[in-house]
C-alpha cells in the first residue's frame, strides 16, 4: 500500500528541490570548432592637415631633401668619428614641412642656435639663412674629447649655457658640420655655407616670419650607444624655393640636351683629336748580351725585304699597311691597304707570331 505524504512533507520536498544547485552544462564535443571572437582592427593614425596653410612643397621635393640630408648624415658621421674619436651613428629621423613657430617652440629660451648663410654659385639673389641647433650633450661630449677626456658621455640639463671657452670650441665643432652641408647638396646643386652668427635665444631671431613655411630636419645622434642627442636644422621656405627652382631648371636643360642630335658636333671633336701613328718595320729578337754590345754603325737584320708592307698602328690598334718611301726628303709610308675587320688584323697578327716563333728558335747575329 503506497505511502501518503502530508502537506508539510510536500512543502519540505519542494523547498529542498529549489535550493539544490543546478547541474553543470555538458562539456562541448571535441569535434566542434570553437569560434574565436574577431580581433579589433588596429586604428590607423593620420597626421592632421591644416587646410588654412596648405603645403608648398610636393612629396618629390621632400624626397630630394631627404636624400640630401641622408648623404649629409653619412658624411658628418665619418667626420665626427674620425676627428673627435667618438663612435656615433647619425641618421635622419624625419624631414617635415612645418611653420617656423613650430621650430622655435621646440627649443628652450637658453638654447644656442647658429645662423648659416647659404650662397649658390652664379646666383646673385640674397637668400635667408638656415638655422642649426645641436643639443648641448653632444657638444659637451665632443669638447671633452677635444680636450683629452675619456670615453664618458656628458649629461647636460636642458637650457645649458656655454661658457666663453666652450663657445669658442662650439664654433670649431659647428664649422665641421656646416662645411659638410656643401657635400650633402653636391649631387643636386653647388652651394657654399658659412656661419653668420650665434644666437643664445631662438625667440629673438627675426630673419624668418613666425608663419613662414620651413623644412625641419631632425637628425638622431647615437653616441656610443649610451646617449641619444639631436641635431635640428631649419631651412626657410624662400631658400628652398630658390634651390628647387635651380634644380628643376637644370633638369629641363639636361633633358632637352639629351634629345638633340649632336652627332656632327661629336664627330667634329673626334676629327680634331690627335692619335699617335706608329710604323712597324719588323720585329726581331735579340739577346741582352747583343743589345749591350751594340755600337754606332752596327746593322740589325730585320729579316724582311725592302719591298714588303709596313704596318701602321693607330694607338695600339693595327689599322693600315703600306710601302716605305720618301716624301720631301722625309721617310714616309704610302698606305696601300686598310684593315676593315678583325679577320685581316688577325691574319697579320698570326703571321707575326709565326715569324717571331722562327726568330725565337735562333737569335739573330749582329
Amino acid at each position: 500500500m503506497a505511502d501518503v505524504l502530508s502537506q508539510s512533507q510536500i512543502d519540505a520536498l519542494l523547498k529542498s528541490m529549489a535550493t539544490t544547485p543546478t547541474a553543470e552544462p555538458a562539456a562541448p564535443v571535441k569535434d566542434e570548432k570553437v569560434k574565436a571572437k574577431p580581433e579589433a582592427a588596429p586604428q590607423v593614425k593620420y597626421s592632421k592637415y591644416d587646410f588654412y596653410s596648405p603645403r608648398k612643397f610636393t612629396k618629390d621635393k621632400i624626397k630630394i631633401l631627404t636624400s640630401v640630408f641622408e648623404n649629409y648624415a653619412r658624411i658628418i658621421t665619418s667626420q665626427v668619428n674620425g676627428i673627435f674619436r667618438v663612435m656615433t651613428d647619425i641618421t635622419v629621423m624625419e624631414v617635415q614641412e612645418r611653420r617656423y613657430y613650430e621650430y622655435v617652440n621646440s627649443l628652450n629660451e637658453n638654447d644656442t642656435v647658429t645662423l648659416v648663410n647659404a650662397t649658390i654659385q652664379e646666383y646673385n639673389k640674397n637668400l635667408p639663412p638656415l638655422m642649426m641647433y645641436v643639443s648641448p650633450g653632444l657638444v659637451i661630449t665632443l669638447i671633452d674629447h677635444m680636450l683629452g677626456g675619456g670615453d664618458e658621455v656628458a649629461k647636460v640639463k636642458p637650457g645649458y649655457r656655454y661658457s666663453d671657452v666652450e663657445t669658442a670650441l662650439y664654433r670649431r665643432i659647428l664649422s665641421y658640420l656646416i662645411q659638410a652641408l656643401k657635400d650633402g647638396f653636391s649631387n643636386y646643386i653647388n652651394m657654399e655655407f658659412k656661419a653668420q652668427r650665434i644666437e643664445d635665444n631662438p625667440s629673438m631671431i627675426q630673419d624668418v616670419g613666425l608663419d613662414e613655411t620651413v623644412a625641419i630636419i631632425h637628425l638622431n645622434v647615437d653616441v656610443t650607444g649610451l646617449a641619444v642627442e639631436r641635431i635640428r636644422i631649419c631651412l626657410p621656405g624662400n631658400l628652398l624655393e630658390n634651390i628647387f627652382q635651380i634644380i628643376d631648371t637644370r633638369k629641363h636643360i639636361a633633358r632637352g640636351y639629351s634629345y638633340e642630335d649632336n652627332r656632327e658636333t661629336i664627330l667634329d671633336n673626334i676629327r680634331q683629336s690627335q692619335l699617335p701613328v706608329t710604323g712597324q718595320l719588323g720585329t726581331v729578337l735579340l739577346d741582352l748580351n747583343d743589345i749591350y754590345r751594340l755600337k754606332v754603325g752596327d746593322v740589325i737584320d730585320m729579316n724582311k725585304g725592302k719591298d714588303k708592307d709596313v704596318k701602321l698602328y693607330i694607338g695600339k690598334q693595327l689599322w693600315f699597311t703600306g710601302k716605305m718611301g720618301v716624301y720631301k726628303k722625309n721617310v714616309a709610308v704610302r698606305i696601300s691597304r686598310r684593315l676593315f675587320d678583325e679577320g685581316d688584323a688577325g691574319e697579320d697578327a698570326q703571321g707575326d707570331g709565326t715569324q717571331e716563333s722562327l726568330q725565337e728558335a735562333g737569335a739573330e747575329d749582329v
